[in-house]
């Protein structure tokens, strides 16, 4: 067994995890890291951001693309607690991140030393677990522990505190080569029973729907849902972060539910006789928040692989906790070979309502709609690009007008709604995923938030385009306060923006801006097949708004259809 110091058993693990890629920003404590990290140049890419929460959700966007943990690598103090947002981003979306922060020597813990923080304490609520590194030969056991919880049962960030004496100390190299973890079995396959008392419901039942989460594409399971679906021919509809996971231009697909979510959806839902909810967590945005009058004709199936999200929200009739993919096959071998169904009635309900108030808009004049730009984007590219959006109405319109037919295609912070996110979580799609197109969509309030990044975007020569709709507002803000506080826009509208053209130009990215609706379809094709690091400012109506909508606490039949609803 090889003696060495812990700097260098950080990367004889991360090499024997199958890691390749890391972000982050060197710092005092991490300095002997970074000072044998080119020992190990061909093995591990260092991706040098321009700030810690950009380095982190650089880190979450590669996981979300490829399936696999990011890493972040930075220093303690300042260094630690700017990855925090990041880590509670990824935290509420189920992200599998594994963050390595440097901390002051074991000695001067609690001493309030020069860039001291707890970071343990001040992470513990948004990660699934985190450790104090206390000896070098400990550090492989931890960093194979860490990955492994971050990457099973529900993905979840992970933090490990690297003190500097730890880094510097010299022990064996011991890489334990299996993972037993006392208290920790994450769940696989469902319970037999209730796996055939939910067939029992799925086959008396006349309205179902499948109410799909996240938890479908975390889980690979987009394959066996699709044949679920189809053997029994129930309507899906999804989350915002589970588009993607069944295609939607299925014809049993419905579409997205919830606060923005499509009036057929919603009503699907509402009026349904069983609810089959697959990796979803039932939150706020997604059931219009009154819980009490969620589905109220309906009996409905959980299926998770996390018990604490089983009845949290809304109480279900067949709990099923396991893995997405195992216990969807289960369903799919416990089903009788032949199964009498007729959806038709039900099916044909879902129609009339998606006609009586289809998703659609109405782009005349001379302002460019969001709406009209973001479905451009969808025919240009053709459901074959990482969309990456940020956070604001744009998401929204994005989720409403992008036709997602794949999973891991769609990448945005749903949970925690972190504007900011867009831009860096793109470029780890695009470290995750070389080969395909990767597109951001932002906002002007969001891209603000971590524009530093281009700097990093064209020192790495990523070939990414940005979309950067600017209404000259905080969007989402604007829209709130036009519907619901009569108008007074306070502090939504920006009084100075940068040139972003310019800016891009300046980081040495090229820089695109259109204005008029019919010059839109053409200067989106110049910078999508423009390679490089690419902006495209998209000068939209800071009017438009966002419909259907369900205002806060309401039932998800009650919706805001468009401005007269709101008068």
């Amino acid at each position: 067994m090889a003696r060495m110091i812990g700097a260098e058993m950080f990367f004889e693990t991360l090499i024997e995890e199958g890691i390749d890629v890391i972000f982050g920003l060197p710092g005092g404590y991490v300095l002997k890291v970074y000072d044998v990290m080119p020992k190990f140049e061909g093995k591990i890419k260092h991706v040098l951001t321009r700030h810690e929460q950009g380095a982190t959700h650089m880190a979450d966007g590669y996981a979300r693309a490829s399936g696999k943990p990011g890493v972040v690598l930075c220093t303690s103090g300042p260094a630690a607690t700017n990855t925090v947002t990041g880590i509670a981003t990824a935290q509420m979306d189920s992200s599998p991140i594994v963050v390595f922060t440097g901390q002051v020597p074991l000695p001067y813990l609690g001493s309030d030393a020069f860039q001291e923080a707890d970071h343990i304490g001040i992470t513990r609520p948004c990660t699934k677990h985190n450790y104090l590194v206390r000896k070098a030969g400990d550090l492989p056991r931890i960093m194979k522990e860490a990955f492994y919880i971050a990457s099973s049962g529900r993905p979840s960030p992970v933090l490990v505190d690297m003190p500097k004496d730890v880094i510097l100390e010299e022990d064996e190299l011991v890489i334990p080569q299996e993972i037993n973890l006392r208290g920790y079995k994450p769940p696989t396959k469902g319970d037999p029973k209730q796996i055939q008392k939910a067939v029992d419901m799925i086959l008396k039942s006349k309205r179902p729907i499948i109410f799909g989460g996240g938890g479908i594409i975390h889980a690979n399971a987009s394959p066996e849902l699709i044949e679920f679906a189809h053997r029994l021919e129930i309507p899906v509809t999804s989350t915002l972060m589970g588009l993607g996971a069944y295609p939607q231009d299925d014809p049993l697909y419905v579409h997205m539910l919830g606060m923005h979510g499509s009036y057929a959806a919603n009503m699907a839902v509402h009026s349904s006789d069983l609810v089959i909810s697959i990796g979803a967590r039932f939150d706020d945005r997604a059931t219009g928040g009154n819980f009490d009058e969620f589905s109220p004709g309906a009996e409905i199936i959980h299926i998770d692989i996390d018990p604490s999200s089983i009845d949290k929200n809304i109480v279900v009739h067949c709990p099923i906790v396991g893995h997405a993919k195992l216990v969807l096959q289960q369903l799919l071998d416990a089903l009788p070979s032949k199964i009498e169904k007729d959806r038709t009635e039900w099916r044909a309900q879902i129609e009339e309502w998606d006609t009586k108030h289809p998703m659609g808009y109405n782009q005349t004049g001379d302002k460019i709609l969001t709406t009209y730009a973001i479905d451009t984007l969808s025919k240009i590219t053709d459901d074959d690009a990482i969309i990456v959006s940020d956070v604001g109405q744009h998401q929204m319109w994005v989720a409403q007008f992008y036709k997602f037919n794949h999973p891991r295609t769609h990448i945005t912070s749903g949970g925690l709604g972190t504007m900011g996110f867009g831009f860096p979580a793109a470029m780890g799609a695009k470290f995750a995923c070389p080969d395909k197109q990767v597109v951001c969509v932002s906002g002007d309030g969001s891209f603000q938030m971590n524009m530093q990044e281009l700097a990093t975007a064209v020192e790495y020569k990523l070939d990414l385009t940005i979309m950067l709709l600017n209404n000259g507002h905080h969007g989402m803000v604007r829209q709130w306060q036009t519907m619901f506080f009569d108008g007074n826009y306070s502090a939504s509208r920006f009084g100075v923006l940068p040139d972003f053209v310019m800016l891009a130009e300046s980081f040495g990215a090229k820089g695109l801006r259109v204005d008029k609706p019919e010059e839109l379809e053409a200067t989106l094709k110049e910078g999508l097949s423009t390679k490089g690091v690419v902006l495209i400012e998209v000068m939209v109506d800071c009017e438009e708004l966002v419909y259907p909508m369900i205002a806060p606490g309401g039932a998800m039949n009650d919706m805001i259809l468009g401005a007269v609803d709101v008068a």
